[in-house]
């Protein structure tokens, strides 16, 4: 008859034989990780395409910021819809094939997405530029035949045709799709890898898959600075007759060609999932204790706490429906985990709103085009954060930081960053000379724009329309709202090589010749000169930053009980993307749009798109507002660390009841939490054990 000890030993021999892999990563676990790793940079790239059209889809639809911040927002009222359901019951289903369902939903709302172009008709160009014809003298931009400057009301017909479709909502629609679909890719992807992964090895995996995620943007924004230099009707209309270059705040780009390639790519993603298994073997480590050492101390607080649906039980889901109440109170019982998302939910809310409008923020601030913005984010910035995240990874492992050594490192870096963003706003621009809107018609004086003030002495003999955005660069250097406000009344050539001639309001900023060009007036080098010290300076504070993404991250998940997980990154999303993510664009926008001097007009009735803004206030509502929630969220973590070290300390004190050993004999060159985190494993890892026997 066998003895108790060679019982264990046959038991542990049976249960190590199927994870012949526990030394090394089991072949199935390497293949979840890399089709988890695609996924997130499918979800990515379409992420990251989606805020690189936010100029596009404002222009093309004619619609303000905070509206284009709602459709931003859709995608997080997808997730909100069935985020915890998706977390809880998910953790109990097959992982891997809720997973590759997700895929699917994503690829159909992105494709929901670039729907409108195929059924919106052809863009129409606010311009009173002739096409490109034979003729080389065209009719006068400056009609004399009306004694009040006005604007034309257009037929009826047309406001009847417009008033009838409002496309947007298609893609809203299709937005709030693929946030169904990215529901279970990160809380089932996470917690599946830390499940089945060594407890060595869960950060690095966790890291690598963040990193992925941040590639997915570069080609997201490069996806996005390609189809933003494509004429949106490129294929239907004769490239000849657009009179408007990139660099136009008219200027729409093939917006939907991109969507078309994120949906594929996202559609390819769900493939291997559905070969994957359910479950695979568990590492030795955790045979026992079901947890990684990271996990004990916070177990301790409920030790009758178990495993009421073990992986080879059918799901029972009214059990689990009669769980949820219970399991949710237990998880928001931990003050560590309720104080980490206050802060992550105020950190959320600042990077969102930057990162959704900080292409629009280089636009419109540094007079930049959209493909070139969307260029600089993709080739510059987003590798900074991609390095800075799997550094952070790289630093977890290779210092192997506890709870509280995770904590400071996050805080630390998420300091430095703060304090050098605070430059951003000494790097600015003056606004663009305009005239009757930022200057004078002599160009001297800063004028608070109205309508009454687009009209001078010179042009008043015109039938100007206010309502129009057509710029003309006279050579004086100042831009005018339209041809016909510059006082021009000839103009030679045609499309892009127009030039008009004659313009009276050009006389009267300098003694210069009377012409003028289509487009704005390029602004000087000296802003030029600002812009590259403004990227320069997002790409080292992006990488520090970054830095602490991982080892907060890995603060989530181990200040929790195993149990709980998937439950607890749920949450974790849902309120992140419920209280940021929804918000944060829409009032982000709002504010943006009380900086604007001069709307477009639609053809019906009510304001579209912003023309142009005042930066200077553009700058300080959009920078301050950033650094500001930052700032909140910094002060909270003073507090977080206080409850953190007080909950460390609580299990140090129960590791030497237990243990009956002081820390300083297991060896100073540990530090005291290491040390616990030793005590309290092998202490719970034997009551584990006599239990089972």
């Amino acid at each position: 008859m066998k003895t108790m000890d060679e019982k264990m030993k046959g038991s542990r021999t049976l249960d190590n034989k199927p994870a012949s892999c526990v030394g090394n990563t089991h072949p199935n676990l390497k293949m979840f990780l890399a089709s988890l790793s695609f996924a997130y940079f499918a979800k990515a790239l379409s992420g990251s395409y989606m805020k690189s059209t936010i100029t596009q889809l404002e222009r093309r639809f004619d619609i303000p910021s905070y509206l284009i911040g709602v459709i931003d927002g859709s995608f997080e009222i997808g997730n909100l819809l069935v985020i915890a359901f998706v977390s809880y019951f998910g953790a109990k289903l097959h992982r891997p094939k809720i997973i590759a369902l997700g895929c699917l939903l994503m690829s159909f709302g992105t494709f929901l997405m670039a729907m409108p172009h195929f059924v919106i008709g052809r863009y129409r160009i606010e311009t009173s530029l002739q096409p490109s014809v034979n003729s080389t003298i065209n009719s006068s931009p400056c009609p004399e035949n009306s004694d009040l400057p006005g604007s034309t009301l257009p037929p009826p017909r047309d406001c009847e045709r417009e008033s009838s479709v409002s496309m947007w909502i298609y893609v809203l629609m299709g937005n709030i799709l693929r946030g169904v679909g990215e529901t279970p890719v990160q809380p089932l992807g996470i917690s599946y890898i830390d499940d089945y992964a060594q407890s060595e090895n869960s950060a690095l995996f966790i890291g690598f898959v963040q990193t992925v995620s941040v590639i997915g943007p570069i080609f997201g924004y490069l996806l996005g600075a390609l189809c933003a230099k494509i004429y949106v009707d490129f294929g239907y209309v004769d490239m000849d007759t657009v009179a408007i270059n990139p660099d136009d705040a008219r200027w729409v780009g093939a917006w939907w060609l991109g969507y078309i390639v994120a949906g594929i790519i996202t559609l390819m993603s769900a493939v291997p999932f559905w070969f994957l298994p359910k479950s695979l073997p568990v590492p030795v480590e955790k045979h026992d204790s079901g947890c990684s050492v990271e996990h004990i101390r916070f177990i301790q607080d409920s030790p009758n706490m178990e495993h009421k649906f073990r992986q080879e039980e059918l799901p029972n889901l009214r059990l689990m429906a009669r769980e949820f109440a219970p399991t949710l109170r237990s998880l928001f019982g931990n003050p560590v985990y309720v104080i980490y998302l206050c802060i992550t939910i105020l950190q959320f809310n600042s990077l969102i709103g930057m990162v959704t409008y900080k292409p629009k923020y280089i636009e419109q601030h540094y007079g930049q085009s959209a493909s070139k913005a969307n260029l600089l984010m993709g080739m510059i910035n987003i590798p900074a954060v991609a390095l800075g995240m799997f550094s952070g990874g790289v630093v977890m492992k290779k210092y192997k930081l506890g709870i509280m050594g995770a904590a400071k490192f996050a805080f630390a870096t998420s300091l430095l960053g703060y304090f050098l963003s605070l430059l951003f706003l000494a790097m600015g621009c003056e606004n663009s000379k305009v005239a009757g809107i930022t200057v004078s018609y002599a160009g001297e004086e800063v004028l608070s724009y109205s309508e009454p003030s687009l009209y001078s002495d010179c042009n008043l003999g015109c039938s100007c329309s206010s309502r129009d955005w057509d710029p003309v660069c006279g050579d004086n250097g100042i831009t005018y709202v339209s041809p016909c406000l510059a006082g021009c009344v000839s103009s030679t050539g045609s499309g892009k090589n127009t030039v008009f001639g004659d313009c009276r309001c050009v006389a009267e900023g300098a003694p210069v010749n009377l012409t003028a060009r289509p487009g704005q007036c390029p602004r000087g080098g000296s802003c030029d000169r600002v812009f590259s010290y403004f990227m320069a300076l997002s790409v080292l504070s992006s990488f520090i930053i970054s830095l602490g993404g991982t080892p907060g991250f890995m603060l989530l998940v181990r200040c929790i009980k195993p149990e709980l997980k998937s439950l607890a990154l749920g949450m974790h999303t849902l309120a992140t993307r419920t209280l940021a993510g929804i918000p944060a664009p829409i009032y982000f926008g709002a504010i943006i749009d009380t900086t604007c001097l001069k709307w477009s007009r639609r053809t019906c009735e009510g304001r579209g798109a912003c023309r142009i803004y005042d930066t200077s206030a553009y700058r300080t509502v959009y920078l301050g507002l950033t650094l500001g929630l930052r700032t909140l969220s910094l002060l909270l973590c003073v507090s977080g660390f206080a409850l953190l070290r007080r909950h460390v300390r609580r299990g140090e004190d129960s590791a030497v009841a237990d243990g009956g050993a002081e820390p300083e004999s297991l060896g100073k060159e540990e530090n005291g939490s290491m040390q616990c985190e030793r005590l309290i494993l092998a202490s719970n890892c034997s009551r584990h054990r006599e239990t089972r026997l």
